[in-house]
């Protein structure tokens, strides 16, 4: 098993966060690692999506989403086309600091399977997760301060 984990204090309340983390029809204009997601649905419906990640080589067979506590916790688990092969299973949590005026923001992603060693950039994964919850983070508190 292979995990990182990346952690961002954002200057915005949790539900701020969220909104920025789930307009997923403007991740093209801001988000550095995943480019498209489409097939997902938060209302309370669980569906198959697809993303495509900014150097994807296509292996993965989509996600499935996993878990979605409304302005805590998204997750979900994308599997290699082989079972057992690749999983990787993403979550971001949100937690409020400061009275909740603030938010920290943690991405983690877990690696499980026989070819996990052999695909998994550890190195590569913090870099990108560094810059996606920077980007998120920007967005945030550029919403939480445009709001009166």
């Amino acid at each position: 098993m292979n995990e990182v984990e990346v952690f961002v204090e954002i200057d915005a309340p949790p539900a701020v966060v969220w909104d920025a983390l789930l307009a997923f029809d403007t991740y093209p204009e801001w988000n550095p690692l995943t480019r498209r997601v489409e097939g997902v649905v938060i209302d309370g419906t669980v569906q198959r999506g697809r993303d495509d990640l900014a150097d994807s080589r296509g292996l993965l067979d989509g996600q499935v989403l996993a878990t979605v506590e409304p302005y805590k916790r998204l997750a979900w688990l994308d599997r290699f086309v082989l079972p057992f092969a690749l999983d990787r299973y993403h979550e971001f949590h949100l937690q409020p600091i400061d009275d909740g005026q603030r938010t920290r923001l943690l991405q983690r992603e877990t690696v499980r399977g026989a070819l996990a060693s052999l695909v998994f950039d550890e190195t590569k994964v913090e870099r990108a997760f560094v810059a996606m919850n920077k980007a998120v983070a920007d967005r945030a508190e550029r919403r939480a301060s445009a709001t009166p």
